[in-house]
């Protein structure tokens, strides 16, 4: 990657990090999931209010470091307002590009593609990785739950 584009990603994570979207707490979230990153100490909460089929709010709590707190960042914007299946695909290709795998990007995922620098720094794709683990960990929890009230609606 050229010097003037390092240059570039390490300014939008930085802004990331000092002003991370989405932030504020949520009152009465739908679901809401814990993530620990133990060989760094990173640490994330991510809450979500899911409408009909979209996300209508996001909350990304994260202590960490800047890689961390960015990419945490990163997902409440690319997120919020989108369906659920827009999410899952959006978590599944930013996980696969963080893994070193070749994606596209749309342009509609915004900042997401700086992560992509990430893989330089093999021990930080962990660090990135936290937050969409645990925004997918909220997804499978969510499906869950549905599938427990369906069945017990039956």
């Amino acid at each position: 990657m050229s010097e003037p584009l390092d240059e570039l990603y390490r300014e939008i994570i930085m802004d990331h990090y000092h002003s991370p979207r989405g932030a504020k707490k949520l009152d009465n979230p739908d679901i809401s999931n814990e993530g620990k990153n133990p060989s760094c100490g990173d640490e994330i909460e991510v809450a979500l209010k899911v409408g009909d089929k979209t996300i209508d709010d996001v909350s990304v709590a994260c202590k960490g470091c800047a890689i961390s707190v960015a990419s945490g960042s990163m997902l409440a914007e690319a997120i919020k307002g989108k369906s659920l299946e827009e999410v899952k695909k959006i978590a599944s290709t930013v996980r696969e590009m963080l893994k070193g795998n070749q994606v596209e990007l749309s342009e509609e995922m915004g900042d997401l593609e700086v992560l992509r620098s990430v893989n330089k720094f093999p021990v930080r794709v962990k660090c990135a990785l936290l937050s969409w683990t645990t925004l997918i960990d909220c997804l499978e929890s969510l499906e869950n739950e549905k599938k427990t009230k369906t069945s017990t609606t039956e």
